[in-house]
């Protein structure tokens, strides 16, 4: 099953347009066979100024809500590899997905949250999903948004 085929059995509908920055910055970039992504927000359906949630985690989104915020982000990280190399069969690795979660104080489960995004990328690329990761609190985020995923990735 190619990738395309898998994220269609799963129900999961990348953005055709991957979302571009709020910056002075490139969305993506390659070095050598390394492709890295900038920080990926929760916008709604890939759609640049519409973000599916913002908040702090712990607070005014539950650890379900962070979960699916950071599965969005990994949606929209999709679609910046799609971006990059067209064809999602050259992505031979995901090597590693950093996460900042804007957390209310005394927030500790980080990892449940960022499982969101590690859950997509393990069920989409499978044994080429498999990627080590970190997931860090934040006290404060552009956009107020609640997550951030990062997302480093070997290609052909």
């Amino acid at each position: 099953m190619t990738i395309d085929e898998k994220l269609d059995s799963l129900g999961i509908v990348v953005p055709k347009i991957a979302p571009r920055g709020v910056g002075n910055y490139v969305s993506w970039t390659i070095s050598n066979n390394t492709l890295y992504t900038s920080g990926q927000l929760p916008w709604k359906d890939g759609e640049f100024g519409v973000l599916a949630y913002t908040g702090r985690v712990g607070s005014d989104l539950d650890i379900k809500q962070g979960y699916d915020c950071a599965r969005i982000c990994a949606i929209n990280a999709i679609a910046q590899l799609k971006d990059a190399v067209k064809d999602l069969e050259r992505v031979k690795k995901i090597i590693r997905l950093d996460c900042h979660i804007q957390a209310a104080e005394g927030f500790k489960d980080h990892s449940d949250v960022l499982d969101g995004a590690s859950d997509v990328m393990n069920q989409v690329f499978g044994e080429r999903g498999i990627h080590t990761r970190s997931a860090i609190g934040i006290y404060q985020s552009p956009l107020d948004v609640p997550v951030i995923v990062y997302l480093i990735a070997e290609i052909d």
